[in-house]
């Protein structure tokens, strides 16, 4: 108990030594190319924020929509339950989310966040840097239709281009976007699987078998023709160049 005494003491006066020390929590100092220095604890502040939001950007800023929402289609295609569980789908929609996006997040690392850390750029000039490989990638992913349709909502007569859309038009429609094609690709993934599924209830039914479940026989033709074509490779390679055409 004496030894934490004197630690207990410094909690205690802290807010007055602070107090009387005058740290200010807030500090913006201008810098000597026309911007603005902001201090430790705003940075600290904004950090924080940033890594709060990240679980968010990373599913609605990269590819990870798309895959995890083809990957559950599969699996109801395949009828497997639970086969691979979420924490499978998960962890593979996240490191193939990795290799698609790997060349923006070096774009955005040597263009805004290596100069920033190097001191070489201020942290608004660092944003900016940052964000135009993701706003380059979304662009590229985001249907026309999409896009506007949100700019009439948002009440706007129209974009100049569309390099100077704002991230609160291009976020929703870049997901509404992605939510179309994840949807377009788990239907053609579908379709062999639906045949196979209509294929044994007919013969099932023609056979009289109405008690048995057609899920049980079709299953099995499902899992060898999955096999049989190396689906992992084709879905996995699909969605990649899915990104990249």
């Amino acid at each position: 108990m004496k030894r934490w005494l004197p630690l207990l003491l410094l909690l205690a006066w802290s807010p007055e030594l602070l107090a009387q020390s005058g740290l200010a929590a807030l500090t913006v100092t201008p810098s000597p190319g026309g911007g603005q220095t902001y201090s430790v604890t705003i940075q600290i502040l904004l950090l924080m924020t940033v890594l709060s939001l990240l679980p968010a950007a990373l599913i609605m800023m990269t590819s990870f929509t798309r895959i995890i929402v083809v990957l559950a289609i599969l699996r109801q295609a395949l009828g497997t339950a639970q086969t691979p569980s979420n924490q499978i789908l998960l962890g593979l929609a996240l490191f193939l989310s990795l290799f698609i996006m790997a060349p923006v997040f070096d774009q955005a690392y040597q263009n805004g966040l290596k100069p920033y850390l190097d001191e070489q750029l201020g942290a608004e000039a660092a944003l900016q840097k940052v964000a135009e490989p993701f706003r380059k990638f979304m662009l590229n992913q985001t249907r026309e239709d999409d896009l506007m349709m949100f700019t009439r909502i948002s009440g706007r007569k129209g974009l100049p281009s569309r390099d100077q859309v704002p991230f609160s038009l291009l976020l929703p429609a870049f997901v509404t976007s992605e939510l179309k094609t994840a949807f377009q690709i788990g239907f053609l993934i579908f379709l062999p699987f639906l045949v196979i599924d209509l294929v044994v209830a007919s013969v099932l039914m023609a056979m009289g078998m109405m008690m048995l479940s057609p899920m049980i026989i079709s299953m099995p033709f499902k899992l060898m023709l999955f096999v049989l074509v190396d689906g992992w490779s084709l879905i996995m390679g699909t969605l990649a160049t899915s990104f990249y055409q």
